[in-house]
């Protein structure tokens, strides 16, 4: 297992934010997230630490416009040690590879109108490569739906009709799907042993934030992490939550030493208490055992 760090950047800054609640907007005072932290320093000193202290593997998530330079910045402060994401489609992916960036990272590229398009997918990997592919599958867990009895059918098959929709409903809660456009949108890809096996044909890596507890410093989905370390043949990287050493070995333990981890608000020098020497320290003693 290795810690993953991340830069967030939104508006051209470098923030940690409550990822639930961006919205799409006109930019008016009411479509602004919740913001945990505002950094001073530029994209490019977070990318320098991070190379200095050698943990490879991180993201640069553009959150939205404005973010291209900032992001170009950090990839080119430290050349093949960080993905990006946000916006990427065939078009413009080269120019962040050409920067610096390891890999790209997709999501509402590939998927669309709520379901994934393979021909997008396709499209992506003849333009960069399934090696320097990566793939968000940040998700959550439906609401329960309410259960609707069809009217007019006899009172067995309204009992019977009653039972199934029960039962799928229970199955349907208890799966993680796959959520885009700023997380606001629900897909019909559901997270399972098959279809983690499948998309892996594809890209060379997943990043999957636990969406309900992004930013909020309230520990991990243990859950999602265990079904992570389980389910996924290629390197997984969960992104949520996170906010203690202990978190980092809950993620260690359940996850089976096959998912990678990424903190950002509970580091300290992103405002947490989460020292980075601690984190130093923890990924030498993973090393070294």
């Amino acid at each position: 297992m290795r810690f993953r760090p991340c830069i967030d950047l939104h508006s051209g800054v470098v923030k940690q934010i409550v990822g639930s609640t961006l919205v799409d907007g006109d930019g008016g005072a009411g479509d602004e997230p919740t913001t945990n932290f505002e950094a001073a320093h530029p994209s490019a000193h977070f990318a320098e630490t991070y190379k200095r202290d050698g943990f490879p593997g991180g993201h640069v998530i553009m959150l939205g416009p404005g973010n291209t330079e900032a992001a170009l910045s950090a990839l080119r402060a430290y050349p093949g040690g960080m993905q990006v994401g946000g916006g990427i489609n065939p078009a413009n992916a080269r120019e962040y590879l050409d920067a610096g960036a390891s890999h790209v990272i997709v999501t509402s590229y590939v998927f669309r109108d709520g379901k994934i398009d393979f021909a997008r997918l396709d499209e992506l990997v003849a333009a960069v490569g399934k090696e320097r592919l990566v793939i968000d599958l940040s998700c959550r867990k439906r609401q329960q739906r309410q259960q609707v009895v069809g009217a007019g059918a006899g009172a067995g098959a309204g009992v019977e009709a009653g039972a199934e929709a029960e039962a799928e409903a229970e199955a349907d809660a208890d799966t993680y799907y796959v959520v885009t456009d700023r997380w606001q949108k629900y897909t019909d890809f559901a997270l399972s042993a098959a279809s983690l096996a499948r998309l892996a044909t594809y890209c060379d890596e997943f990043l999957v934030h636990g969406v309900d507890v992004e930013g909020l410093r309230v520990g991990v989905i243990e859950e999602l992490v265990a079904r992570l370390g389980e389910w996924s043949p290629i390197p997984v990287t969960y992104a949520g939550g996170a906010r203690s050493l202990a978190d980092m070995e809950t993620v260690r333990r359940l996850g089976g030493g096959r998912v990678d981890l990424t903190i950002g608000s509970a580091l300290d020098m992103f405002g947490g208490d989460l020292k980075w020497d601690d984190i130093i320290a923890w990924q030498k003693a993973q090393d070294e055992a």
